[in-house]
């Protein structure tokens, strides 16, 4: 069970608490893209999570996006918006990616934390690649039909109401 736990829970990325990320050692924040920061229909970062990435910047964290999506140009430009690095391709819960965005920011995961809204695939990948997984609620009801399927899952283990 410990692969599928959080080390922390919020209801969504703009309640993680910039200052408690800098108390906990944490110099980059690696996040997922759909229905993490970009609900899946409005395809646009809301106005609190792009403040929340400015803060984070403005603490000195820095920040890259890890994304499962295959669709590079639309993760491309959302990170382009952001103002964040991007990998896509991901393939979460592998720890590969993870590994690689570690690289590429020039940071150790015991001072990272990825922030996702999937169990099955967040949290196991920064479990997996020893990060510090939060596990945020998704930013819409519109989701891919197996990630439907994943959420039963994700209830059934308790991580969801």
């Amino acid at each position: 069970m410990a692969l599928v736990k959080p080390w922390r829970r919020e209801p969504d990325v703009a309640s993680i608490g910039v200052d408690g990320l800098v108390e906990a050692g944490v110099r980059c924040v690696l996040i997922d893209r759909d229905n993490t920061v970009v609900p899946r229909d409005t395809k646009q970062a809301p106005k609190s999570a792009l403040a929340w990435l400015d803060a984070l910047r403005a603490a000195g964290i820095k920040v890259c996006m890890v994304s499962n999506n295959f669709h590079s140009r639309e993760v491309e430009e959302s990170a382009r918006e952001l103002g964040c690095e991007v990998v896509h391709h991901a393939m979460k819960p592998a720890p590969f990616a993870v590994r690689r965005a570690l690289k590429l920011m020039g940071v150790s995961a015991d001072e990272t934390v990825l922030v996702g809204d999937q169990v099955f695939t967040d949290v196991m990948a920064g479990n997996l690649a020893g990060v510090r997984p939060i596990l945020v609620d998704p930013q819409s009801t519109t989701d891919l039909w197996y990630t439907h399927i994943f959420r039963v899952f994700e209830r059934a283990i308790g991580a969801r109401k």
